[in-house]
């Protein structure tokens, strides 16, 4: 099969197209011919081999030989304590718990990491949701307890998270302020955001204006920064970040809980397969779409990351491995 590998943390160059043995699924496992796969923040920094906590388990050399843990495709066999699916079912899922290898024709994940792909929705479209929309969620839901009439601001809004936590945001009843570049503005008021802010020209955390949740994506600002604009009781939730914005979030958090009744955490991504159930029945009752910036070939994987990387993407990026 052929599958994009690297062997050396570096830029996108250090990726080459080769043709690689093909997995074998184990007893709890299903193999899957891809069709899709897309990008997230996390295999930009596998990639690079920054911030250094990446290398957990690969100090010198990559861990896994292949990158991507969104998949959308269809399952060609399945090991033999195999329950919930057989060959020819279309599923979609994160393999970030169960040893990448997404930017491939083929590969072998759990049957727990997967779940049946939404009906009328492409293996692009699919392969968009899992780590961006349940993030999204657990941000939003879990650590915000975000409800009807809620004041939401989404900093960072026009990436793959923040694009579902509009949506997300506003089929629970809340009222979202996305922030962003310029570029990106537009495409958030047809998702539904209230208000839009292009942080070039407008500080929101000045503006006067207060959030009962703020969602972080790409932990820009100071934590202190933020409680300004946190209304009283108000949770701040940041998902990406530097590592000394993530320190400081962690040690700030009591004395903000201490001295303002205002919650600050940051959230570690756990896969979940009822969270990507969720969004299946949201994305097949028509209460959210994924939103695609690009699609590339499987050879053009480099030139995806290398795009990704730059921060101009709007949504997604996808990696359409038969085309």
């Amino acid at each position: 099969m052929k599958a994009m590998v690297y062997e050396t943390y570096g830029t996108p160059e250090v990726l080459r197209l080769e043709e690689a043995a093909m997995p074998t699924p184990k007893d709890d496992e299903v193999l899957i011919e891809v069709h899709a796969a897309s990008i997230n923040s996390w295999d930009w920094d596998l990639l690079r081999g920054q911030p250094y906590l990446t290398r957990l388990g690969g100090l010198r050399k990559p861990r896994y030989r292949i990158l991507g843990a969104d998949v959308a495709g269809r399952v060609v066999a399945a090991g033999a304590a195999v329950r919930r699916f057989r060959p020819g079912d279309e599923v979609f899922g994160d393999l970030s718990g169960c040893g990448w290898g997404g930017f491939a024709e083929f590969v072998c994940a759990r049957e727990d990491a997967l779940t049946p792909k939404p009906a009328g929705v492409s293996f692009a479209q699919a392969a968009s949701v899992p780590q961006a929309a349940v993030l999204a969620l657990q941000g939003l839901r879990d650590r915000g307890k975000l409800s009807k009439g809620q004041r939401l601001l989404i900093n960072g809004a026009g990436g793959g998270v923040g694009t579902f936590g509009i949506q997300y945001a506003k089929w629970v009843g809340a009222d979202v302020t996305g922030v962003d570049s310029g570029g990106k503005l537009e495409t958030l008021r047809s998702l539904g955001a209230d208000d839009v802010v292009d942080y070039r020209k407008q500080d929101f955390a000045a503006s006067g204006k207060r959030y009962d949740v703020i969602l972080d994506v790409v932990g820009n600002r100071s934590v202190f920064d933020m409680k300004r604009a946190l209304a009283p009781g108000g949770v701040y939730v940041m998902v990406g970040g530097t590592l000394p914005r993530i320190l400081q979030a962690l040690l700030a958090a009591p004395l903000l809980a201490r001295t303002e009744r205002k919650t600050a955490s940051v959230l570690v991504h756990k896969p979940n397969r009822g969270d990507q159930q969720l969004w299946k029945e949201l994305l097949e009752a028509g209460h959210a779409a994924p939103v695609i910036d690009r699609e590339y070939p499987l050879s053009d994987v480099p030139e995806a990351l290398r795009y990704f990387g730059e921060g101009r993407a709007i949504g997604k990026v996808v990696v359409n491995v038969k085309r």
